[in-house]
């Protein structure tokens, strides 16, 4: 009695790691060449943004914001537990930028 294998893909995470700016981006795929995780690939599309092909597997290190040739087409998108808070000292309330 042989059983069939089958395999199911993971479902995809709600992560996104980075952001780009479509009107900005001009799909020159600096950030695909220059990211050491390869969570991105090319768009099929040419003159588009990069798809985000694996990101629960980026590092947040910056590499491609800081290579890519026109400034502010992307920004990172770090989870909120990474991001800085703030106390105000008059009433000692916490905020986030």
């Amino acid at each position: 009695m042989k059983k069939g294998i089958s395999a199911t893909p993971n479902p995809i995470t709600p992560s996104k790691p980075l952001l780009f700016e479509k009107d900005r981006c001009f799909g020159c795929n600096v950030c695909v060449e220059i990211c050491p995780m390869d969570i991105l690939i090319p768009h099929p599309k040419k003159g588009n943004p990069p798809v985000i092909l694996f990101p629960e597997e980026c590092w947040y290190c910056g590499s491609c914001v800081a290579h890519c040739p026109k400034k502010g087409a992307i920004r990172l998108n770090l989870p909120l537990i990474q991001r800085v808070r703030w106390k105000r000292k008059g009433t000692g309330g916490h905020f986030r930028v």
